[in-house]
């Protein structure tokens, strides 16, 4: 992935969780992060989000049922 594309949307300043809305130090999410893109939007999660809900990202479950 390239930078660009790291921020999430054009323009954004920062990487944000898509669960706890914790931000990333810098324009990148850092290697340990998960990302998913979903209906064309690129989400994140921090390590924390994305290990607490590890088996409904397996399991391919919509986040809304998170």
């Amino acid at each position: 992935m390239d930078e660009e594309t790291q921020a999430g949307q054009p323009g954004a300043d920062r990487v944000v969780c898509a669960q706890c809305e914790t931000a990333a130090n810098g324009r990148t999410a850092p290697p340990t992060w998960s990302c998913s893109l979903e209906d064309g939007v690129r989400r994140y999660l921090c390590d924390d989000c994305a290990r607490a809900h590890i088996r409904a990202i397996e399991s391919r479950l919509d986040p809304d049922w998170w």
